[in-house]
């Protein structure tokens, strides 16, 4: 589990509105000015720069283009120094850097939501930032906010997200983007991206980029989603390895301690197990020999972010995956079970965030405002089958969760606890993990998902 998840904080502004407009019937809770579609469908979009192509069509400020079969950015000629301060360290220090700014992405449909997620080898002694400017329905524009500065190590710094940046149409929670008014006029209608490479003055080494992009969304407040039927997927089991966060409980207490901290990396680390990728055992090595499962206790120290004060930033643990030779990570949001079953049936699995009380998922012993779990299959009757790392032990980690409950805790936007006090949920927010190379297939159902 995580701390409060994002979508709780950025409806609050709403939840009384939604609250007088229920009357205790949850089909009336659509605010005014929402769309009331029945379906999330057209309402997620996903963008992303990786080719050579998206590339050169940036605007490059030092920066040059990586040359063969994967392609990325790196800092090629510094455009000056200039000094970072750490706001977790006080540390002052110069860094020589380079930029690229992303064409203007005139988005498919208004969004309420924009999520970034990168892609980066960030060698000791480089960084990155991560920005994004929103254009509005009227043609305004929001300030450059940053939504990460990141490095896949902490020798140099402690990588954050940004609180507090605002213009009074939207502002930043930790790692989205959000207008304030979900009710009101205004929406995103279009976005640049922009990356600054940092590395030590003098240094030979770069940071190097190989995929940017973002994830809009719309999707409309309900409490309840269209069931889905059995699909591509049922009868269908991903060999996903099995791990608990709660045999880590009070473990490094700097990055949260274990247990339901940590259920963010160790699904990130049961994906990337999957695919055959984690640290080595230099990596482990400042590890305590005497902790099982050590490849979790890094994943939480390599995605905590300071600013957030947990391991559950979602662009951060997709940069930890794709931190990795030939992985790639993304951030966005799923349409419903059948879309999920597509990535399943290619082999692809995948880790959802949902909240919900006990009551509501049959089998899950536990109620949470915000856990990650992977999806690795489902039955031939169609119900879920997930590793939970909400469990005692890595034996007890795979989990048959029913379809219908499943699938409306996931893609909800709005929910009662158990008291009967409206919070929030993900809408349907997913990582994804893939290799650069993937099959036909795979290619297929990353696009049917609308990831590329």
């Amino acid at each position: 589990m995580t701390p409060t998840p994002r979508r709780t904080v950025l409806t609050a502004a709403a939840l009384a509105a939604v609250a007088a407009a229920a009357s205790g019937s949850p089909a009336a809770a659509v605010p005014a000015g929402r769309r009331a579609a029945d379906t999330a469908a057209g309402t997620v979009e996903y963008h992303a720069w990786t080719s050579a192509a998206d590339w050169r069509a940036g605007t490059a400020r030092g920066t040059a283009l990586v040359s063969g079969d994967r392609s990325g950015i790196l800092l090629r000629r510094s455009q000056g120094t200039i000094d970072y301060t750490d706001p977790h360290t006080g540390t002052t220090s110069a860094w020589e850097h380079a930029q690229w700014l992303s064409p203007e992405h005139r988005t498919d449909l208004p969004a309420t939501e924009l999520i970034a997620s990168w892609n980066a080898d960030t060698p000791a002694g480089t960084f990155v930032r991560i920005e994004a400017r929103a254009t509005y329905t009227d043609g305004t524009l929001s300030p450059w906010y940053t939504l990460g500065v990141w490095a896949s190590g902490d020798e140099d710094l402690l990588r954050t997200s940004l609180n507090g940046q605002r213009d009074g149409v939207s502002s930043v929670w930790t790692d989205t983007v959000a207008i304030d008014d979900p009710a009101g006029p205004q929406r995103i209608t279009g976005y640049r991206l922009r990356l600054t490479l940092h590395r030590r003055p003098g240094s030979t080494l770069t940071p190097v980029v190989w995929r940017v992009g973002a994830m809009v969304s719309d999707v409309p407040d309900r409490f309840e989603v269209p069931a889905s039927v059995p699909g591509p997927a049922a009868g269908v089991e991903l060999p996903v390895p099995r791990r608990s966060q709660n045999i880590h409980l009070g473990r490094y207490p700097e990055y949260n301690g274990g247990g339901e901290a940590w259920c963010s990396p160790t699904s990130s680390t049961m994906i990337l197990e999957y695919w055959g990728r984690g640290p080595g055992a230099g990596d482990l090595a400042w590890v305590d020999p005497a902790y099982d499962d050590p490849q979790v206790c890094h994943a939480a120290r390599f995605t905590y972010d300071y600013a957030y004060g947990g391991c559950g930033n979602w662009p951060f643990n997709t940069a930890y995956a794709a931190s990795y030779p030939d992985m790639q990570g993304v951030v966005t949001r799923i349409a419903s079970l059948t879309d999920a079953e597509t990535l399943i049936a290619a082999g692809i699995p995948l880790i959802t965030s949902q909240s919900f009380y006990e009551a509501e998922l049959d089998g899950s012993g536990y109620g949470t405002s915000g856990h990650l779990m992977t999806v690795i299959g489902f039955t031939a009757a169609g119900d879920v089958i997930a590793n939970d790392p909400a469990s005692p032990s890595n034996a007890a980690v795979r989990r048959v969760y029913p379809r219908r409950q499943f699938e409306n805790i996931w893609l909800r936007t709005k929910r009662y606890d158990a008291n009967g006090v409206v919070r929030g949920g993900s809408g349907g927010v997913a990582y994804l993990f893939f290799p650069a190379r993937v099959t036909v297939a795979q290619r297929a159902a990353l696009a049917a998902v609308g990831v590329r």
